[in-house]
């Protein structure tokens, strides 16, 4: 449906025909050639044409069917008569269509025409093309030939030789049509070849090329133009408006095919993003589940050096193996706000991850392996500590064991000896001093046995691997004590039976064996304790120790005197049998123990104590040096803790300041992730000493209260704050940028959004926000509200973050690309049909987009579409989300 037009806005005094003046000769030809071309171009549709233009007008037929066919429009019925007043009917029912239409006509009747009056016939055809042609070319609110003025003029501007003026002899050397054509399709013409002096060449090359190429029909002749000092300018003017109107269309087809470029590009890469996020995504989900049935594993090793390599694999998972998926986690969640920002932007519906893939799983499954992570690392370092407890007990088990079944071989033997049957009075009482001797031996030895039995009861509490071995070894020991016990008891019972029948008995032997015995016992118990293992994990223990034994080196000048006293007794006896003449037998009849071994044993006591005294000065420096690596991891901790905590204040406050722009807030962050990066070493530093502290075993330090753990979790939130604040910048300087909003606009909104921040987090809370936007003149209802605050909090995170807030300010006067222009962008390219066919997408759009279209249109299903059409509108609402793809 053409649009009424004001009759004067396209007519100007010398378009009108003047009736008064005779039509020049030249022009008349070019005009009647012209056209009846142009007339010619358009009956064609309707299956007939004319041959002479005012012979085959005359009974107004053919002049009402080309009406219809250039307006689209239906006359009225014509009469089927062949008289006259037939005739006459007709011809007037087309020029009352004609001034319908907004057109004066001068002096132009009806009998005219019929009568075949040339230069009326030719005045009413200039006026149709004028109305129907040239009329709607305006640019710059031009009148109709000014404006095709223009657009020539502005189409052949850069070609040298052409200066188009005018519509008359300025295209009489044909290069302004040669430069109209090459502008458009220069696939058409090599203009570089062609010549200002050839201009019958030109015009027939441009004559020829857009009858072939553009469907423009032959309508001027290039002799009359040129042997014509000024061409008609109606003739040229209705040629040269076949061009516009030719290559008018290819430049609105070229705008909406940039325009579907544009937004399936759009749609490309936010596939992509969402391909990639959900890659990454699996990977990283994937890692956790792999990795969490590790650190859950609490299968105890049996030795230590399996326990240790156990904690060295948990050390590369922390440092080498855990912080490439940190960073792959904040990158995912990077992607995945920058993602739905594009989607904002671009007016596409929000993306909703794979079940089990939203940010917040991952987070929660993080979450989970953190928590089994720490839990995994408490029982390796108590384990270690139980290995270690175990090993030292399992040593001394095994020590005082084989002390005790020394001592004991042989005893049962002795005690169920029945060789004071035959013996003399002297060998009887001998006898039961021994035995008097053996007993108290034998109670001497209970604590052994006890301490036995206890390291055995602690092995077994502790779970040590081969505690059956250990169980069986002492109840061996108990056993064979509870019976030399009974053995002991049944020969003092013997022994005592026949006491009475006895009554001489050496003193000095029975002196000497009872002294000598519990010397004897002491010397044994300061042997097993100056060899005695030891397991400290401080100065203070180490030093108890040292105590305890410059107290028992006190007691040695008292133990020689009793070493002195007892060989004094010896000393005696001898002196005795000698004043007595009395024969020895070299043979101390109350106990096995002579001088020469209670000598020889205090030598060896003598020499451990200084071999202890080294023992225990070199564990003072093990010590001094587990020390050292306290205070040493203590120091660096206090200065890397303290840092990384004013780091997280600082992101926080350049993150809210308001005084400075996106962009120097970007670099100031930049700055700060830069410095951050940097102190990378001093992070690596402490991670070696606080190896070396747990390969030296220590597990506590008293000064600092910050632990290996704790650094680890600081750091990896700083890294993960700066690359969340910096990421938060980027998306609002692609919101600013994407909406027209000013930086002045900006910082408007982030001042009233810190002044609402009561927390100083970043988020406000609903009833703040409520505040927030009711300070800014919004008049809010409960209803209101509510819509409001599903979209700023769609996750029902019951608070509003800063770029949820810039998304609010902007998105009601955001321009952005709708479903309706992408739509009419199709229908251009369609030619106004309601579908579109491979051919058009794959002849309009690049390759890439086509085929893009081509696998994700759906099948036209109207009856007025061919076989294979596909349906553009329901392919552009799913575009914009309000369908699926």
């Amino acid at each position: 449906q053409l649009p009424n037009h004001n009759p004067h806005q396209y007519m100007t005094p010398e378009d009108e025909w003047d009736r008064d003046l005779l039509l020049d000769p030249a022009w008349e030809k070019q005009q009647r050639k012209t056209f009846t071309a142009w007339c010619n171009s358009h009956l064609r549709k309707a299956g007939t044409q004319i041959e002479n233009i005012e012979d085959d007008f005359r009974n107004g037929l053919k002049l009402m069917l080309l009406l219809e066919v250039i307006s689209g429009e239906r006359l009225p019925k014509p009469d089927k008569g062949k008289m006259r007043f037939h005739k006459i009917a007709n011809v007037n029912k087309a020029l009352d269509f004609i001034c319908s239409k907004g057109v004066k006509l001068v002096s132009i009747g009806a009998e005219e025409i019929v009568d075949g009056n040339t230069k009326m016939t030719l005045g009413m055809i200039w006026t149709i093309i004028l109305r129907f042609a040239i009329q709607d070319i305006s640019v710059e609110e031009t009148s109709a030939k000014e404006g095709l003025l223009l657009w020539c003029q502005r189409k052949t501007a850069p070609y040298r030789n052409v200066n188009v003026q005018n519509f008359h002899i300025s295209w009489k050397d044909g290069l302004a049509l040669c430069a109209l054509i090459h502008r458009h399709r220069p696939d058409l013409i090599d203009y570089s070849k062609l010549k200002k002096d050839d201009p019958i060449g030109n015009l027939n090359t441009a004559f020829e090329v857009a009858e072939k190429y553009l469907d423009i029909p032959k309508m001027l002749d290039a002799e009359d133009i040129v042997n014509t000092p000024k061409p008609d300018e109606k003739a040229i003017m209705t040629y040269v408006s076949c061009f516009y109107h030719a290559f008018a269309g290819a430049e609105q087809a070229e705008t909406a095919a940039n325009r579907i470029c544009k937004v399936l590009a759009v749609n490309q890469e936010n596939e992509k993003l969402m391909e990639e996020y959900e890659k990454l995504a699996s990977e990283l989900l994937e890692w956790i589940r792999k990795t969490i049935p590790w650190l859950e594993n609490r299968t105890a090793e049996h030795h230590m050096r399996a326990m240790q390599q156990k904690l060295e694999d948990f050390r590369d998972y922390r440092r080498v193996h855990k912080p490439p998926r940190v960073q792959e986690k904040c990158q995912l969640e990077i992607n995945f706000n920058t993602l739905q920002t594009k989607l904002r932007l671009s007016n596409r519906p929000a993306f909703m991850p794979s079940e089990g893939k939203m940010v917040s799983d991952i987070a929660n499954a993080w979450k989970g392996l953190e928590q089994v992570e720490k839990g995994y690392e408490e029982w390796l370092l108590t384990e270690i500590r139980r290995l270690e407890r175990l090993d030292h007990l399992a040593e001394k088990f095994k020590q005082k064991c084989s002390l005790h079944q020394s001592w004991t071989s042989g005893k049962e033997e002795l005690l169920s000896m029945k060789d004071y049957e035959s013996a003399s009075l002297m060998e009887i009482r001998a006898l039961m001093r021994k035995h008097e001797a053996f007993e108290s031996d034998l109670a001497a030895h209970q604590d052994r046995v006890e301490q036995i039995a206890a390291i055995a009861q602690e092995l077994n509490e502790l779970d040590y691997h081969d505690a059956s071995s250990v169980n069986t070894r002492c109840q061996g020991i108990c056993d064979q004590w509870d019976n030399l016990g009974t053995l002991t008891q049944k020969r003092r019972d013997s022994l005592e039976r026949v006491e009475k029948l006895w009554e001489t008995i050496d003193q000095l032997y029975l002196e000497f064996a009872k002294r000598a015995a519990p010397f004897n016992n002491w010397m044994d118990g300061a042997m097993e304790d100056l060899q005695d293992m030891f397991i400290v994990h401080s100065t203070e223990e180490i030093h108890s120790l040292i105590t305890a034994h410059d107290q028992f080196k006190a007691t040695l000048p008292e133990a020689d005197k009793e070493r002195m006293a007892t060989m004094g007794i010896q000393s005696e006896i001898v002196k005795i049998a000698q004043t007595y003449g009395i024969k020895l037998s070299g043979v101390n009849p109350y106990t096995n123990l002579s001088p020469q071994d209670i000598t020889n044993k205090w030598e060896t006591v003598k020499h451990l104590v200084p071999l202890r005294d080294q023992m225990l000065q070199e564990e003072v420096a093990r010590q001094q040096a587990n020390e050292r690596l306290r205070r040493q991891f203590a120091a660096q901790a206090n200065i890397i803790g303290p840092w990384i905590q004013t780091k997280m204040e600082e992101i926080g406050h350049v993150s809210v300041d308001i005084a400075g722009s996106l962009e120097e807030q970007m670099n100031s962050l930049k700055q700060y992730e830069q410095n951050i990066i940097n102190y990378k070493c001093n992070i690596d530093k402490l991670e070696g000493d606080h190896q070396l502290s747990q390969e030296s075993l220590i597990f506590d330090n008293k000064h600092t209260n910050y632990t290996m753990e704790h650094i680890r979790v600081g750091w990896e939130q700083l890294l993960t704050t700066i690359a969340r604040t910096i990421n938060e910048v980027e998306n609002q300087i692609l919101t600013r940028d994407a909406k027209g909003i000013s930086q002045e606009q900006l910082n408007e909104f982030r001042a009233s959004f810190n002044h609402f921040d009561r927390k100083r987090n970043g988020m406000m809370d609903p009833d703040d926000f409520r505040a927030c936007l009711i300070s800014m003149g919004y008049d809010l209802g409960e209803v209101e509200f509510a819509r409001i605050m599903t979209l700023v909090d769609s996750n029902n995170t019951g608070v509003v973050t800063f770029q949820a807030f810039i998304d609010f300010m902007t998105r009601e006067t955001a321009e952005t690309d709708t479903a309706d222009q992408v739509m009419a962008s199709f229908k251009i390219l369609a030619s106004d049909k309601s579908y579109i066919t491979v051919d058009e997408l794959r002849r309009e759009l690049p390759p890439e987009q086509a085929e893009y279209c081509i696998s994700r249109m759906t099948r036209y299903i109207g009856a007025d579409g061919p076989a294979g059409a596909l349906d553009y509108i329901s392919f552009s609402s799913a575009l914009y989300g309000e369908s699926d793809l």
